[in-house]
């Protein structure tokens, strides 16, 4: 097992942060600070909500109606704490969602990535952007290539924004890192053991 991987150490509030690498946000209010993310898959609620409970965290769900910027799901948040504004102030520039200076990626952070945007396919995985949040798109395949799982970042009309992921190092590295999937998430929606046998 990697240093770096989801099994490696306890979960940790921080390790929330891999939602913030996709389409996740985080707001402020007061002295406190929440995370959400909305996502289309029953079986991502599931793994949330298995994941959140091992931060001793209850979650809310709130059911989001689709618009012009895109389809519905279900907001996933967790409660307002005053333990993660320290993460809000380090993750926001005014209006704008960036990653702090020197933030990195490991293999907790990915873990919550792939729940709330991950998605597999032959010989790829894609982890998807917030669509919004473009000024942090930079930063954080900086931190992707730097875990050595580099992605190569596409467009809307190529269904991003999102890091796409190839070739069977990169990707068995990704398992590597982010580990089982959690309760609830099919072998089919998580990055593949070995993707030498499924080449």
């Amino acid at each position: 097992m990697s240093l770096f991987s989801a099994g490696a150490r306890e979960p940790q509030l921080l390790d929330l942060e891999g939602l913030l690498a996709g389409s996740g946000q985080v707001v402020r209010r007061g002295r406190d600070g929440r995370v959400s993310v909305v996502v289309g898959d029953a079986w991502r609620v599931a793994g949330l909500r298995y994941e959140m409970s091992g931060l001793g965290l209850e979650i809310e769900l709130e059911e989001t109606p689709g618009d012009e910027r895109g389809p519905g799901g279900v907001a996933v948040r967790t409660p307002w704490l005053e333990a993660l504004r320290p993460m809000a102030d380090a993750w926001t520039r005014g209006a704008v969602k960036l990653p702090p200076a020197g933030w990195a990626l490991d293999g907790p952070r990915l873990r919550w990535w792939c729940l709330a945007d991950g998605k597999a396919a032959s010989a790829m995985y894609t982890l998807a952007l917030g669509p919004n949040d473009q000024p942090a798109w930079a930063s954080v395949g900086a931190a992707l290539a730097a875990a050595g799982i580099p992605g190569m970042l596409v467009g809307p009309r190529a269904d991003g924004p999102a890091y796409r992921i190839v070739g069977q190092r990169r990707l068995n590295r990704l398992r590597e890192l982010v580990g089982e999937p959690p309760e609830g998430v099919g072998p089919a929606d998580w990055p593949a053991a070995d993707y030498a046998r499924g080449a």
